[in-house]
């Protein structure tokens, strides 16, 4: 979506444990050699921990990339195993062939890993499991852990077993009965949140990778995500993804500290403020102690001897109180947030779809699966993520995704959109809300509706044939004025494709050739039945 927008070739803060995208930093350095130290050294636990989104993951990931050739690794992803499944999961991993009647012999399964271990040894070969999430494995299964690296030959352990964890992970091994067990650990090491300088490397580490060409956050903007995600690595992704969508939706290419602080806010479902509001209010109270506090100390001084009781002087009218008679305040613009608080009952999602199906002539029987009614009334529904541009294409009505202050969520139609302003339907009214102030609270969510010619809507591209390709080619030729060829009308041919791709570029669209719901949409709009609701009536391209 906006990889493009921003010259990128991926999407850079994906949350997904990429080792390509790994930023090692000190702390995720000195992690990853305690664990290649763990593989390349004989005996006992290795014990990485850190707190959740650290990194642990992409750092066990980037493991697995290094790992030596004599070294044969089984990895344990889901710890919320019994001991008979751990050996199972085990020798799985190593490719031992456990006969069907033997599956539950934990006896069995020990000899064979014994025999597959000491052979391993033998071949110089180091046999490695790692086990991620390990601060849920159960003590029993724990247990049977410990037992595995008494698997061993007079010299050394055969076994050398990483455990990767959150910091509940060190508590269960402080526990009187896994005492042994945590007396083998012969490494140790926690891992912590980055610094300052480290989450700005690394922020701009994954643009790199990503192919950005240049900055595209400003400095202050990398300054304020560190202060609002505190250096978690997975709280960063979301923040800066969330902030990238958001100025794509607002067409702007660069990243300011207020979109991080609105896409920081969508993450924790709550307002940000930036630090000198904390700092001016805090400075305020200060300010205001000492002046009341001087204030007391001058009154107390000027006090008369005796106690006198004071009448309440007369009420003081403006000069406009003195014309009118009474005092009438400028009245304030209302947000798009006031308005939300204000008709929250009309921004459910069941009640946003029954406005919206109503624009089409259809009313919705019950407030569940609105799509599915859509459907069997002829319509369909799209769900898209994009910016303003996106949404005027489409040119029809349109439940947009908006979040609040308050990290509430609502669901709001669009009913009209011009150059400055938005029309929103909320209840029994229409209000004209600025771009600006709607762009506020929208992150590129909307789902639109639209009535499909065919019985079926699909993907269409070169190859296909049937109604679809039939239609597509009739009304590529109707929006032109010519007609189409009936013998080879159902074909989807390159020319066809070549004029997919000039109706994509006219209306600015991805060009591609390849007919998809989006530029199905747009086409159905440009031809558009008359008396169907739209957003503008002007051209969708003008």
């Amino acid at each position: 979506m906006y990889t493009r927008f921003f010259g990128l070739s991926e999407k850079p803060f994906a949350i997904t444990p990429d080792p390509r995208y790994l930023y090692l930093s000190e702390r995720h350095a000195e992690a990853l050699a305690h664990l290649l130290y763990g593989i390349n050294e004989s005996g006992g636990f290795i014990q990485l921990t850190g707190e959740v989104g650290t990194g642990k993951t992409t750092v066990v990931r980037t493991l697995l990339s290094r790992v030596p050739h004599h070294a044969d690794v089984a990895v344990i992803l889901n710890p919320r195993i019994s001991p008979v499944e751990l050996l199972l999961t085990i020798c799985e991993e190593l490719r031992l062939s456990i006969p069907e009647g033997a599956l539950a012999s934990v006896k069995h399964m020990v000899d064979a890993l014994n025999q597959r271990l000491l052979t391993a040894h033998a071949e110089g070969r180091r046999v490695i499991v790692i086990v991620d999430e390990a601060q849920n494995l159960s003590a029993e299964t724990l247990e049977q852990v410990r037992l595995l690296t008494n698997l061993e030959t007079p010299t050394q352990k055969l076994l050398q077993i990483i455990l990767i964890g959150q910091p509940e992970l060190r508590e269960l091994l402080e526990r009187n009965d896994l005492r042994q067990l945590a007396q083998r650990v012969t490494g140790r090491y926690h891992l912590m949140p980055l610094s300052r300088e480290e989450t700005e490397g690394y922020v701009r580490h994954r643009l790199r990778v990503a192919g950005a060409a240049g900055e595209i956050f400003t400095a202050s903007a990398l300054r304020e995500v560190h202060r609002l995600t505190a250096g978690v690595p997975r709280v960063i992704n979301v923040t800066c993804d969330r902030a990238l969508l958001g100025a794509y939706t607002q067409e702007t290419r660069r990243i300011t500290p207020a979109l991080i602080r609105r896409a920081a806010g969508e993450v924790y479902g709550r307002r940000l403020t930036p630090r000198w509001i904390n700092w001016a209010a805090g400075s305020t109270l200060v300010v205001a102690a000492v002046a009341a506090a001087g204030l007391g100390w001058h009154t107390w001084q000027a006090r008369p001897p005796k106690t006198t009781v004071e009448q309440p002087a007369p009420p003081v009218k403006s000069s406009m109180a003195s014309v009118t008679g009474q005092v009438h305040p400028p009245a304030a613009p209302v947000s798009i947030n006031a308005l939300l608080a204000a008709n929250s009952a009309s921004t459910t999602e069941a009640a946003a779809f029954r406005h919206l199906l109503s624009l089409w002539g259809t009313a919705m029987t019950e407030d569940k699966d609105p799509c599915g009614q859509a459907q069997r009334a002829g319509l369909a529904c799209l769900e898209q993520r994009g910016a303003w541009a996106q949404v005027r294409a489409l040119n029809r009505p349109a439940i947009l995704s908006l979040t609040d202050d308050q990290g509430q969520k609502h669901r709001v139609v669009l009913s009209g959109l011009d150059d400055n302003f938005a029309t929103l339907d909320l209840g029994d009214r229409n209000v004209r809300v600025p771009l600006d102030e709607v762009s506020r609270d929208w992150f590129g969510d909307f789902t639109v509706v639209w009535k499909p010619k065919t019985p079926r809507t699909h993907d269409l591209s070169v190859g296909m044939r049937g109604d679809e390709v039939r239609w597509l080619r009739r009304s590529l030729s109707a929006l032109h004025g010519v007609g189409a060829d009936p013998e080879h009308s159902d074909v989807y041919d390159e020319e066809l494709a070549i004029a997919v791709q000039n109706f994509q570029r006219e209306h600015r669209l991805t060009v591609d050739g390849i007919a998809g719901l989006q530029t199905q949409v747009v086409l159905d709009t440009a031809l558009a039945d008359p008396g169907s609701p739209m957003l503008t009536h002007s051209s969708p391209n003008g």
